[in-house]
């Protein structure tokens, strides 16, 4: 089965000057043709164009939707990156985990945090720190946790 990656760009919103290009329409056609071109010499094949709604945020808890106009292109994966980006996903899917027994299902399952930091008595800077990776510190200033 043929795979394919999309690449999704918005569409140029003013026009480019050209060499014998005059009047707006051309300038708007130059600047969109200098970008499909460009991306297509990099492999991709232009699809369609899209309006889609977009919520900004306008002043401090007003909310409004424009519409933003994005050009859509995709190329054909090749077979060595279809078969590394399958391998890799399924490298990074989590292993299924069954209990032994049944009784121990229910905590078989249970998350367990990634990394534990150590924990040294008596350390008052964060962790993996020293006075020179923390530049707003000096040598003898004391630390706030310390106090």
């Amino acid at each position: 089965m043929q795979r394919y990656e999309y690449k999704v760009v918005p569409a140029p919103r003013k026009g480019q000057r050209g060499k014998g290009v005059k009047g707006t329409d051309a300038k708007f056609a130059n600047a969109l043709q200098l970008l499909m071109n460009d991306l297509g010499a990099k492999g991709w094949e232009y699809q369609r164009a899209d309006t889609l709604p977009c919520e900004e945020r306008v002043g401090l808890t007003g909310r409004t939707t424009t519409y933003q106009n994005m050009l859509i292109f995709r190329r054909a994966l090749s077979a060595a990156a279809d078969a590394a980006e399958t391998a890799g996903a399924a490298a990074t899917k989590p292993p299924e985990h069954r209990a032994a027994n049944p009784e121990a299902a229910g905590t078989a399952n249970a998350p367990v945090p990634d990394r534990i930091a150590p924990v040294t008595e008596g350390r008052t800077r964060p962790l993996g720190g020293t006075v020179r990776d923390h530049p707003g510190k000096t040598a003898g200033a004391p630390d706030v946790a310390a106090q």
